[in-house]
Parts: C-alpha cells; structure tokens; sequence
C-alpha cells in the first residue's frame, strides 16, 4: 500500500484517510475510524438482511455485520478477487465491516484542498459525499461513514 502526503501550508488542518477503489471511483475514509482492513474471508448470509448487507463475518470471536459498498452505492456487482478487501470500521459505537474492490494507499493531505461536492459529483448519492480533495492528477471523494448508513439501519444489521 503507497502512501501519498502533500505539502501542507502552515496552520491547515492535516486529513490522515485511507484510499480505497469501488469501480472506477477512488474513495478515503478518515483513518481514525478505521480500525483493519482485511482480505476476504467467508461471509455467512443472513436471512431478511437489507439487500446491501453481504452477510455476517467472524472476526477472532467477533460477529461483524458486513457491507457492500458496490450495492451500497448503486453500483453493479463484481466478484470479488485477490484485491478485494474489507475495511473494518466503527460508526456510532458498532463495528461493521465494509466490501472494497481494492485499498489503494494512506492519504495526508491537507484540509484546504478539498471541497464541498457539487451537486452532482459521480454516479453515486450526494448525501453520502463529505468532500472532494484535488490531488494534481486525480480526484477523491471522502465519505461520509456516519450518512453511509444510518442509525435505523445499524440496529437491523446488529
């Protein structure tokens, strides 16, 4: 895994994000609410789940529920391979795991080069968008984990 820092100006905030791949698109999430990130094990189905929960995982001794970011986000479907991970995360209390095509690198950029999401940014949902950072060649949208699911929907996976 590569790690990209850019150049800070004096007083910016510094984001510390893990980048990751679903499709096309090139995604980070704040690396403090990552807590691993781990190649595909098995994934046990779960009976009258939400479409976009894959199923449930054992993680030493740990029940975790399991998301499909591809479903999540509307995207279509993709076997996973060699590269496919999931990114354990916390959100509100609960550890849930998240389905990622690929876990490209560690982002430290800094706050100033990253913006609001015009309206329309990819073909994925605004609402789950925090932010867009510029990088010289590439952009990469931040997600917000905390709209990606909501409340309601942690205590159906839980």
């Amino acid at each position: 895994m590569k790690q990209t820092e850019l150049k800070e100006k004096s007083g910016d905030k510094i984001l510390q994000l893990v980048g990751f791949r679903v499709g096309k698109e090139e995604f980070a999430v704040d690396i403090l609410q990552v807590q691993e990130i781990n190649k595909m094990i098995g994934i046990t189905k779960m009976p009258n789940s939400p479409a976009f929960v894959e199923g449930v995982v054992n993680l030493r001794g740990r029940i975790i529920p399991v998301i499909d970011l591809r479903t999540r986000l509307r995207m279509d479907k993709k076997e996973h391979d060699s590269k496919t991970r999931i990114i354990v995360v916390e959100i509100s209390g609960k550890t849930l795991g998240f389905i990622v095509d690929e876990v490209s690198e560690v982002l430290r950029i800094p706050e100033s080069i990253t913006e609001l999401p015009p309206d329309m940014v990819t073909n994925i949902e605004t609402e789950f968008i925090k932010a867009v950072a510029k990088l010289e060649d590439r952009l990469i949208i931040l997600i917000d984990l905390e709209k990606i699911i909501k409340e309601d929907e942690i205590k159906q996976v839980n």
